[in-house]
């Protein structure tokens, strides 16, 4: 299940329940309000492009903004439409434990999962 927002600005992108648990969670642990999660598409990786999340406190021209129940989760404008209908998951199990990114613009992703093309 995916909490939703009404934004007009908002991107494509989706965080599932527990991956919005996980996020809160960390920025609790950071100790700042002025944080939230960037994600991002970058040049490289073994299959072209690759993934960047990370807490941001800038605020660039152009960002897409959504609300995930008070995790704030930003896209820039150049990134944005390779992540149109991206779902973000975490999971914690004794198999595998991180974010996911399950994204249906990827044609085809590396073994390790980090890039795309």
């Amino acid at each position: 299940m995916t909490v939703q927002d009404q934004t007009a600005e908002a991107h494509g992108v989706s965080l599932t329940d527990p991956a919005a648990a996980k996020v809160k969670s960390l920025l609790e642990q950071e100790g700042r309000e002025d944080l939230r999660l960037r994600i991002a598409v970058q040049p490289g990786g073994c299959s072209g492009l690759r993934y960047e999340l990370y807490f941001d406190e800038r605020t660039l021209d152009g960002d897409l903004v959504r609300d995930f129940g008070g995790v704030e989760v930003v896209v820039d404008r150049m990134s944005a439409p390779y992540l149109q209908g991206a779902t973000i998951d975490f999971a914690d199990t004794l198999q595998k434990q991180g974010f996911t990114i399950e994204n249906p613009n990827a044609a085809g992703t590396c073994a390790c999962g980090d890039s795309f093309h």
